[in-house]
């Protein structure tokens, strides 16, 4: 996929997980839900943006991967640090 693109999943799938989060941590939402909610999100997430960037929704991970893969993986890596911001 093109960079354009990973960055939009990035931004749109962080910013529909910041969502999730707020809305089942809120004082509102039934108690015990916030587990099952998150996590189900997170799947989807991961579901979704593997096939397009090879997510890992965790910048540090990506840090880590990106530092004993080089060349190539360290260019990109950018693109996991700014886009959840």
């Amino acid at each position: 996929y093109a960079l354009q693109a990973v960055i939009l999943a990035e931004v749109v799938l962080t910013a529909g997980f910041v969502l999730v989060i707020m809305g089942a941590t809120d004082g509102r939402a039934p108690a015990g839900f916030a587990p099952l909610a998150i996590g189900l999100c997170l799947t989807l997430i991961h579901l979704i943006s593997i096939p397009v960037d090879n997510t890992s929704v965790n910048p540090a991970r990506s840090t880590a991967v990106a530092l004993f893969a080089g060349g190539e993986w360290l260019q990109q890596l950018w693109v996991f640090w700014v886009a959840p911001l």
